[in-house]
């Protein structure tokens, strides 16, 4: 088996919060003991509601968050604590398409320096390259040469979109993170995008994290699936095996809330949590999806669940996943 591009090791990122109107100081676990890989290749889809770490996981990839514990590797080279490589080194290797596709582009940068002034950054002095790979790389995400000139204003949200991940791979990383990059756009724009963002993976061999809380998504564009409450990856094996025999009473629920779910029928109303997620501020303890779970009992309260083999490459983090069809 092909050695993992990222393998992530119980990493956890927290930060320290003061009460303006006293009361000490308390920890906010955003990332709390995550272990993951990306294999070469292949698209790993990280899911979960708004407020689950998702975010700020990547940015901790990225190198723009510090890890309180754990260890980030790289293509084969730890880059976190005081091994991290500069940031120069870093956006050759792993960069990242954006959410929001007005707020992510300068406005007063037109595509053409956009898209030029990282190879210049990083060293590609000579003209005609940097033309021809500004050209080269409008034309693979969809744009035409003649719009190099404009500016992000005079283009629909899509475009913009285009152009954002443009620039991200305008520097020919190994991993991009993508993250929410559909969730700004009209529906009727969204599959144009992820149809482009799978074209573009298998032409230039990239591996994505597709983040989102839109399983609908996720199931459409990833090899594994991970399943992220409150910090923790709850769930994590190959998609089909995710979304047709979950085993974590939450990616159930995130299944259920799935629009006209088709062949998840047989996933019922029953399934669905109650109540909205806890703050990172103050986790629940044993279990954090305990208060919203309709498994509950004494144990999930008390004890931690492991993520532990339900399967082959299908792992959950449940006290009853033996029980849970």
């Amino acid at each position: 088996m092909a050695e993992p591009l990222l393998s992530l090791d119980d990493l956890a990122v927290h930060f320290k919060i003061g009460n303006m109107l006293g009361g000490g100081i308390k920890t906010l676990k955003a990332v709390d003991g995550v272990t993951l890989d990306v294999k070469p290749g292949e698209c790993l889809g990280l899911v979960g509601e708004s407020g689950c770490g998702k975010s700020t996981l990547a940015l901790a990839i990225m190198g723009l968050l510090p890890p309180t514990r754990g260890t980030i590797g790289v293509d084969g080279q730890e880059i976190s604590g005081n091994k991290a490589p500069d940031r120069m080194k870093m956006a050759r290797t792993v960069q990242m398409v954006f959410q929001d596709p007005y707020a992510s582009l300068n406005p007063r940068q037109t595509v053409r320096r956009t898209l030029a002034d990282p190879l210049r950054l990083h060293g590609v002095t000579d003209k005609a390259e940097v033309e021809a790979r500004v050209a080269d790389m409008m034309a693979r995400v969809g744009l035409r040469p003649e719009q190099a000139d404009r500016y992000p204003h005079e283009f629909s949200g899509g475009q913009r979109q285009r152009i954002g991940i443009a620039r991200a791979l305008i520097l020919k990383p190994k991993l991009v993170l993508c993250d929410e990059p559909v969730s700004a756009l009209d529906v009727s724009i969204r599959a144009q995008i992820i149809n482009l963002l799978l074209e573009l993976k298998d032409e230039l061999g990239l591996s994505y994290i597709m983040i989102s809380h839109d399983l609908g998504v996720v199931e459409h564009v990833s090899d594994r699936v991970a399943v992220m409450y409150l910090g923790r990856i709850v769930e994590q094996g190959g998609w089909q095996e995710i979304f047709e025999n979950p085993r974590h009473p939450y990616t159930r629920a995130l299944i259920a809330a799935i629009p006209d779910p088709f062949h998840r029928a047989a996933i019922s109303a029953k399934a669905k949590a109650r109540g909205e997620i806890a703050s990172a501020l103050n986790p629940p303890p044993g279990c954090h999806f305990h208060p919203r779970c309709p498994l509950k009992a004494d144990i999930c309260v008390s004890q931690d669940p492991v993520l532990a083999a339900v399967a082959e490459g299908h792992r959950a983090a449940c006290h009853f996943r033996d029980r849970v069809s």
